[in-house]
């Protein structure tokens, strides 16, 4: 479908009717008392949001080094290498994801050395014995295939989540690789499970890393305990959404709390972000999770939001589109359709703005030129592509 420009009166400005309180600064980022982030209306926002095209249910994007083109997924399982004016190809020997819930295909990534590899990975949910279900991520070589059609080739499973568990909620399966291109991080979430998220002989609940071929690197901070605990970078959390590593080689994750206290988390080497033994949120139904407190034992989050936001994909920026923003994390909101704006240029994360766009964000993404791009969610999901308003004040 041709671009062109959302209509700003189809946007329902939420910040014209909040009654949320101002923030004030607080230790570890701007939040107030209950974590309020009021709204920016997108009308002042200093960029023109132009719709590209649409997927079915697409979950996560990434662009071709060197190239204009991203390959997209889609949440019942369809790969596709689209390209800008002509359209999307579908990759044949997509591996066949179990499909229900919150589960499907997930992300995709390039290898760090993509330009001579052709590798990427991918992560999806497949069916386990009894019921069960459970994230796995595997790797393959991206061809051109027959006739010019891309295809995937060699593909080969290097992770699972562990154990399998009944349900389909809470995969997160989210990749980033470290900046020196040596290590593959993943975000495993708990499955609504709560307890294996501070189990060491599960891989629910946590980070972990990896060789790029998945095998366990021996300096991992639990290395020493062998088995499932060896992979496990970090854990306590819930479901984590969103995982990106900034320009000073800082891995940030963003994870959806419980009824209340999303949080975006500073991960580092062997910390327990508390769950479900700590959160600023509370249960589902009113039972109260005690909230971070200094001296529990739990790495406290950088941020935190509750109400909810429900927290999508995460990014960091670095581009030369929006210079002001370069040291800025992007973190898309499903529940709370919105795209928000979080400074992370100091030691502390604080909030910025926080843009209503009348639709759940599932995916934020760099495009080759700094332009900043959106998967929203569910059918027809859009391709949005965010670039400067002509005459705005830059930010």
């Amino acid at each position: 479908m041709p671009p062109r420009f959302l209509p700003l009166a189809s946007i329902v400005f939420l910040a014209a009717c909040s009654t949320a309180p101002a923030e004030s600064a607080a230790a570890g980022g701007d939040i107030d008392a209950n974590g309020a982030h009021p709204e920016t209306p997108l009308a002042d926002a200093p960029f023109v949001v132009t719709r590209v095209t649409t997927f079915n249910e697409p979950w996560a994007m990434t662009f071709l080094p060197g190239t204009d083109n991203a390959l997209v997924t889609e949440k019942g399982g369809r790969l596709l290498l689209w390209r800008p004016g002509l359209g999307s190809l579908a990759v044949s020997n997509v591996p066949r994801p179990d499909v229900g819930g919150q589960g499907g295909l997930g992300d995709v990534v390039v290898a760090p050395d993509f330009a001579a590899s052709r590798m990427i990975y991918l992560s999806w949910v497949a069916a386990g014995p009894d019921g069960t279900h459970g994230a796995v991520v595997g790797r393959a070589t991206l061809l051109d295939g027959r006739d010019g059609k891309p295809a995937l080739g060699g593909l080969s499973i290097i992770w699972r989540q562990t154990p399998n568990v009944s349900g389909r909620g809470h995969f997160g399966h989210r990749i980033a690789f470290s900046p020196d291109g040596k290590y593959l991080f993943i975000s495993s979430g708990e499955r609504q499970k709560f307890t294996p998220a501070q189990d060491m002989a599960a891989n629910l609940g946590k980070i972990v890393r990896l060789n790029l071929d998945g095998s366990t690197p021996a300096d991992n901070p639990f290395a020493a305990q062998g088995g499932v605990a060896a992979q496990i970078w970090s854990l306590g959390h819930r479901n984590p959404l969103g995982l990106t590593f900034d320009a000073r080689g800082r891995l940030w994750n963003s994870e959806m709390g419980p009824e209340g206290g999303d949080e975006l988390n500073l991960v580092t080497r062997g910390a327990n972000y508390g769950y479900p033994k700590a959160s600023n949120g509370s249960h589902y139904g009113g039972k109260d999770i005690p909230d971070h407190a200094p001296g529990d034992g739990f790495a406290a989050p950088q941020l935190w939001w509750n109400p909810s936001v429900s927290p999508g994909g995460l990014m960091a920026y670095s581009g030369k589109m929006f210079p002001a923003w370069k040291d800025s994390l992007f973190m898309g909101a499903l529940g709370g359709e919105a795209l928000i704006r979080i400074d992370a240029r100091g030691d502390a994360a604080h909030k910025a703005e926080r843009w209503n766009m009348g639709n759940r964000i599932r995916e934020v993404e760099e495009g080759p030129d700094g332009a900043i791009w959106l998967l929203t969610d569910g059918s027809g999901g859009e391709l949005l592509k965010l670039t400067p308003k002509a005459g705005a004040p830059k930010p």
